[in-house]
């Protein structure tokens, strides 16, 4: 009864959206074909100090004729916007001119590398430089001049543009990991503020030189007034990874190989006063890495002694669950072009992950050299690597006695699809680990992957894998099933328009799927998931945007029908035009079964059981744009045989020159 009454206030509090006059499903025209421009050079390179006050930039043709895609779908933007591009034989350079009459309410926004830009005003330009329609480089930047860079994969599908996206890994469609070589500068004056970037060309990958088109967008954030807008047209359920809508930009590109080196030393002493007569004992290592540009198109990565003592630390995470975390890779040798590896389901079951290589257990596996070589030959996207470890060793906690935990192992992978229209692909995959000095102990991993797009809407995806692990001479597989239990797969289906979105899913890995140069949290299980959201303008009231009524479930059975888990969530989002936001709030039904017992903590064991619950949880924030804001929300409910309460609250405000920060109060 609870349950009926909760659906019967989202229909009557989405009843006055539902009475606006609504649009075709996929939104306006885009009248026409997406804008082209072209790229003039420049004799002298600017000055990179954002204020586009070189000579160079008045001669250049202005891009303008932005868009809105919020919050008025398809019309101008509401300040006026212009970009210049200009390009030499090093570099291409863009400037942007984005005027406002209200500069005091321009928001800054924090001042970190890959800070969200969901909460300041933003200038982020897409690069298709393939043309083809699906992957590009981003680069971002608010009026604060922070760099913001990242790769997209297909044109995003499975990531996200939330604050989250560093943890989602390659695999998400959006590798924000990713860490380009480039420079931009910001000012701001009583107009407005201004952007310049320097884009080298070494830092991009695109097909052979000479003339050639690009695919191209820009989009403008105005924070105050949640304001997006485009250069080349979107409909409002699409965002700027949108590729496929991209203008086109003509540009000249040297055809020209780059090299770049990076050795290292390091020393060390160590002397233990714990002992008498203590001795100095003196360590060194050599290294290096090495880039070289095989082409255009081509990257191939060197690595010899690798060390990753600069490698961005993890965030920090609290496991309450029965399965495996996920930390995505950070290491720089792996993120360039990190996406063309991704097969599989992101965070749950990829085929390949490169933290496999070099790391056991969270403790580092000296890699002695390696090769990585990513880009694109033909048609096909490419990825191949090999990388060959050391042993390593460690004193056990319990015995105090030294002991192996890896042997010296040789990774392999090759990696190979075809893109085709409308958001179509098709690959293939092969993950190797050799021990090279036990000829029987080895991995393989084979895998397929594809999508098909349909429309402007439609988007199907799907994957399939097998592993090989030797057995011991007289042992029994342990698995069951199809390759005695080593498979996985997974088909999926997304619908989005600019008023639903409907996404359904299956997957099934067998309870032997062994990918060990990949990351699989869970064995032997059936997962389904859902979704269905709808999204309810109120185009008749000027301080409100958007209701979004939403129910979305998921469950696991394993393989012989035991329900391990399961959620169904409903919930309403209420969207205000400044940003300001809360739901219903969200009502959860879960259900954990656990066919033996839980030891969550060392003295906390939870009995086998299956376990109902539900829970409420919700979430609100002010217009983050302003001076202060604050934001918060809390889970309470059931949680196994017990109860938990997740609060939390964050106070962000802004001062001096508008640069924010943020406090975390619980």
């Amino acid at each position: 009864m609870r349950t009926i009454c909760y659906i019967a206030v989202i229909g009557i509090l989405a009843m006055p959206a539902a009475l606006q006059a609504q649009q075709s499903p996929n939104g306006p025209s885009t009248n026409g074909q997406p804008p082209n421009a072209r790229a003039s050079a420049v004799a002298a390179a600017p000055v990179i100090d954002g204020r586009l006050d070189d000579a160079l930039w008045s001669s250049l043709e202005p891009l303008d004729g932005f868009t809105q895609r919020e919050p008025s779908e398809g019309q101008p933007v509401s300040q006026p916007t212009e970009v210049r591009v200009g390009y030499d034989d090093a570099a291409l350079y863009i400037g942007a001119w984005l005027w406002d009459e209200d500069p005091n309410g321009i928001v800054t926004g924090q001042t970190l590398r890959d800070a969200s830009l969901n909460d300041s005003d933003a200038f982020v330009v897409v690069l298709d430089t393939y043309l083809d329609r699906q992957n590009g480089f981003v680069f971002g930047t608010t009026p604060a001049g922070i760099e913001y860079d990242g790769q997209v994969t297909g044109e995003g599908v499975g990531g996200g543009r939330g604050g989250g996206r560093q943890q989602r890994g390659s695999a998400g469609g959006f590798n924000l990991n990713w860490d380009g070589s480039w420079d931009v500068a910001t000012t701001r004056d009583e107009r407005g503020w201004y952007v310049e970037m320097r884009i080298p060309f070494s830092t991009l990958r695109y097909g052979a030189g000479g003339t050639q088109d690009w695919g191209l967008n820009f989009e403008r954030k105005i924070r105050r007034n949640s304001e997006q807008s485009m250069w080349a047209p979107l409909p409002r359920q699409f965002d700027l990874y949108r590729i496929s809508l991209a203008g086109t930009l003509s540009v000249e590109a040297p055809a020209r190989r780059t090299v770049t080196v990076s050795p290292y030393a390091l020393a060390d002493g160590l002397k233990d006063y714990r002992v008498a007569s203590p001795e100095v004992a003196y360590g060194r290592q050599f290294g290096g890495d090495a880039k070289i540009g095989i082409n255009q198109s081509l990257t191939l990565d060197l690595t010899v002694n690798t060390d990753f003592a600069q490698a961005e630390v993890d965030d920090q995470q609290i496991n309450l669950t029965r399965f495996s975390l996920f930390f995505p890779e950070k290491r720089p040798f792996f993120l360039e072009n990190a996406g063309v590896f991704a097969v599989g389901a992101s965070r749950s079951a990829e085929l390949f992950f490169s933290r496999r290589i070099g790391l056991s257990g969270g403790r580092e596996v000296p890699i002695q050299a390696g090769a990585r070589m990513t880009g694109k030959v033909g048609d096909f996207q490419v990825g191949v690597l090999n990388i060959q470890t050391s042993d390593a060793f460690d004193i056990d906690g319990n015995t105090g006695l030294r002991e192996q935990i890896a042997p010296h192992n040789n990774f392999g992978v090759l990696r190979a699809y075809r893109e085709f229209g409308n958001r179509s692909q098709l690959g293939a995959i092969f993950v190797s680990r050799l021990n090279t000095t036990d000829g029987s102990d080895y991995n393989l991993t084979y895998g397929l992957d594809g999508r098909l797009g349909i429309g402007e809407a439609l988007t199907f995806d799907g994957w399939a894998g097998i592993t090989t692990t030797p057995v011991p001479i007289g042992g029994q597989a342990p698995g069951s099933g199809f390759n005695d239990g080593e498979y996985g797969f997974a088909g999926g289906m997304r619908y989005v328009t600019r008023d639903w979105q409907v996404t359904t899913g299956y997957r099934q890995v067998g309870d032997a799927f062994n990918p060990e140069v990949g990351f699989v949290n869970r064995r032997g299980y059936r997962h389904v998931n859902w979704r269905f959201l709808r999204h309810m303008r109120t185009e008749s009231v000027s301080w409100f945007r958007e209701f979004r009524p939403h129910i979305s479930g998921n469950s696991f059975w394993t393989l012989d029908g035991f329900n391990e888990s399961y959620l169904l969530h409903i919930d309403n989002h209420f969207a205000f035009e400044n940003g300001a936001f809360f739901q219903l709030p969200g009502f959860n039904f879960t259900g954990e079964g656990l066919l033996e017992p839980f030891a969550i903590r060392e003295n906390i064991v939870i009995p086998a059981g299956t376990y109902h619950n539900y829970d409420w949880e919700f979430r609100a924030n002010t217009n983050r744009g302003a001076p202060l804001s604050l934001s918060g929300g809390w889970a309470l409910g059931g949680f196994y045989n017990g109860t938990r309460f997740g609060p939390n609250a964050t106070l962000a405000y802004r001062y001096g020159g508008g640069s924010s920060r943020v406090h975390n109060l619980l």
